[in-house]
Parts: C-alpha cells; structure tokens; sequence
C-alpha cells in the first residue's frame, strides 16, 4: 500500500476523534457554558447535519480544483473548525466551530475514498478504501477515550486544541505524500450529479442509511442500557466503548480485504449476521460478558459493511465518482441521526432500554432485502444487456449483407 494512505488515515483519525470525542465531554461543556445537556447535545446533532449537508456542498464547490488540494484545503477547514471551537469563548461560537469542522468531513472521506482507489490496482481498491478507514475506527480505539480522558483531566479545550494539531499534521502529510492528482479531464457536475439516476448507486446509499443505522440504533444508547440492564458501573462504559471500536477496526480490515474478491457475498453476510446479532442484543444485555461480546461483534459486523458499500458506489457511479462518494458518507450520518430517533422513539414508548436493538434489527434486515434487490437487478440488466448482444447482427455480418446487396 502506498505511504499516501498513511496521510490519509491520519486526517481520517483526526476527524473520527473530533466526531466522537465530544459525546464523553457534554457534561464539561455544558459546565462550563451553563446550558443543559440536552442544549449541548446540540453539538453533536449540529456536526451530524453539518456532514449531511456539507459532503455535497464541498464536494460541489471542488469540482474545478484538483484532489490533493481540495483535500488539503477541507483538512484545513478542519483546522480551523476546530481551533473555534477550542477558543470558544460562547456556546454559540463553539458550536460554529463544530459545524465549520463537520463540512470537511464528508467531502474529505468521499474525496480521499475516490484517491486511494487510484492510488492502487483495480483488485486493490477496496483495501486501500480501508485503510484511510482505519484511521475512522482506530480514533474509536485511541483517540475518542485519551480525548476524553484529556477533556475530564485538564479541559475540553485542550481535547479539541490537540485535534486541531492532527489536523495540521494530515495536512502536512497529505501535502508530503500525496502525489498530484489534477481533475479527471471531461468531467463537470452535471455529470457528477447524473450519477444519482443510476438505480444502483440509490441502492447502494439506502443500504448504507439502513445498515450502519442498524449499529447505531443500539450505540446511541450503549450507556443507559449497559448501565440499567446489564449491571456496569458508569465508568465502565469508556471501556465498552473501546470494544465497540476494536470490533470496528477488525470488521473494516475484513471488510477491505474481501470486498475485492467477493463484494456481494461479502454484504449478504454482514447484513444478515448484523442483524441477527442486533435481535439477539436483546437478550446478552442482561448478562455482563455475553453483552461486551455482543458490542464487539456489533461494531465488527457493522464496519465490515463500510469498504464494500463506499467500493459498491464507486464502481456503480464510474466516470463520475467524487459527488457520489462524498454524499454516501452524509448517508451514514443520515443513517446515525434516523435510528437514533427512532431507538429515542421506541424508549419513549416505554418498551424499555433494550428495544433500540431490535429497531437495530429490522434496519440491518431491510438493508439486506436491498442488497439482494441490487444483486437480482444487477443479474436481470446483465443477461438483457447478454441477449441485445447476441441478437445484434456483428459488423462482419453487416458488410455481407451490403455486399449481397
């Protein structure tokens, strides 16, 4: 794998760390603002609309720059974004800063996704997706529990002053490694944007909002129902937590590695056994050991969906890959912000602290129903496209044919 990636995954860790960091530190920023933790929940819904949105946006106003430097341009953004919210000295200002650093997000993942598949051979696209990727899931290993621990010991704004630093390093990574990549010749946005016509892509991005909304609907409320029904001590959940990322450091490495070879099969299994594991959550969060192993194979299953679905899109979106790519990673912040709503919901009801794993349940399940759905259409255009071949007369035939004439 080229050095390149390494730049990659070092922005990829920074902006995992910064996404994540601040559901451990809440409390403190809430403090120290004086609002509620409902108001500062805000910061995290506000980062999650700000990926939604700003994936096509960013992704839309680099169309006419080259890759390397837009991705150097949203690493700065990142920067930038976080610093503000470093020096906040309001809860409005730091909540600015949490936005502008989201708009980066999606455009940098999506942009570096369509990088690092051109950076190896075909039959190593889906690796070298994973590992930027591994930069996402190991800042849920490392990152998200030292930022915490750093936010509780001296201070929030230390946590996100220490991101900023990551950030300026991918930035100097990327401008170190990342060889010059001018704008693919011929391709404008409309073309861009032609890529969303195609069934398939659609396809690919609703499995992405149903299946990876699947693991959230259960990750959201880790804490309560950790804490309430298994029986953990509060502190306990940090711990929980760094299962939950080592379960997705080794699913994305699976992931990467046998997309390659066998992509469908490959989401056929990690949909389906997503959610059968989703069902049975139920059921092992009454018992401490059965429920750690549970969120570890959660977080293992769900991230082996991420490099096979990002590489779905890219293929099915080819010739115009980038916009498709960026908006596919809102897809999985859509699909984050839908089912924990929907876990909200089901809690709300009165159905318990455990219900979110079912609703996780029927996410992961419908998401495999499109994935065969793909897979059959997929099979039915082939053998069309098959037969119009046959049934066409060949060129050699043709000029026989005017000849005889």
């Amino acid at each position: 794998m080229p050095l390149a990636l390494l730049a990659l995954a070092i922005g990829a860790f920074g902006i995992g760390t910064t996404e994540f960091v601040i559901m451990g530190l809440l409390p403190q920023v809430a403090g120290d603002f004086g609002v509620s933790i409902p108001t500062a929940g805000f910061l995290v819904t506000g980062y999650a609309l700000g990926v939604l949105f700003g994936a096509p946006l960013m992704t839309v106003l680099g169309t006419k720059i080259p890759r390397k430097r837009m991705l150097m341009l949203l690493m700065g953004l990142f920067v930038v974004g976080n610093l503000l919210s470093a020096l906040a000295p309001t809860f409005a200002v730091m909540l600015t800063g949490r936005i502008v650093a989201s708009l980066a997000h999606g455009a940098f993942f999506g942009i570096g996704s369509v990088v690092a598949a051109e950076l190896v051979a075909p039959e190593k696209k889906a690796g070298a997706i994973a590992m930027m990727f591994t930069g996402l899931t190991v800042a849920n290993v490392v990152g998200v529990p030292l930022g915490t621990l750093v936010g509780q010991s001296v201070g929030w704004r230390v946590t996100f002053g220490i991101v900023a630093a990551l950030g300026v390093v991918g930035l100097l990574g990327i401008a170190r490694l990342v060889p010059e990549m001018p704008r693919a010749e011929g391709v404008r946005l409309r073309h861009e944007l032609a890529a969303f016509k195609n069934a398939q892509v659609l396809l690919a991005m609703a499995m992405t909002v149903l299946g990876f909304g699947g693991v959230f609907a259960a990750i959201t409320y880790i804490a309560p129902m950790m804490t309430h029904v298994a029986g953990f001590a509060d502190g306990s959940v940090t711990w929980l937590l760094v299962l939950f990322g080592l379960g997705m450091v080794g699913g994305n490495l699976v992931g990467g590695k046998y997309a390659d070879r066998a992509l469908m099969p490959l989401l056929y299994a990690s949909l389906g056994a997503l959610a059968v594991v989703l069902a049975l959550f139920t059921l092992t969060a009454h018992h401490k050991v059965l429920a750690a192993v549970t969120i570890t194979l959660i977080g293992a299953l769900g991230f082996a969906t991420v490099p096979p679905l990002q590489k779905r899109v890219l293929d099915q979106a080819h010739g115009a890959p980038t916009l498709a790519s960026a908006v596919n990673i809102g897809a999985f912040n859509l699909g984050n912000a839908l089912s924990a709503w929907l876990g909200g919901l089901v809690i709300s009801a009165g159905l318990g602290y455990t219900a979110p794993n079912w609703v996780g349940a029927a996410l992961a399940g419908t998401a495999l129903l499109l994935a065969v759905l793909s897979a059959a259409l997929e099979h039915r255009d082939s053998v069309s496209s098959a037969v119009v071949a046959q049934s066409a007369p060949s060129a050699t035939e043709q000029r026989a044919a005017t000849v005889r004439h």
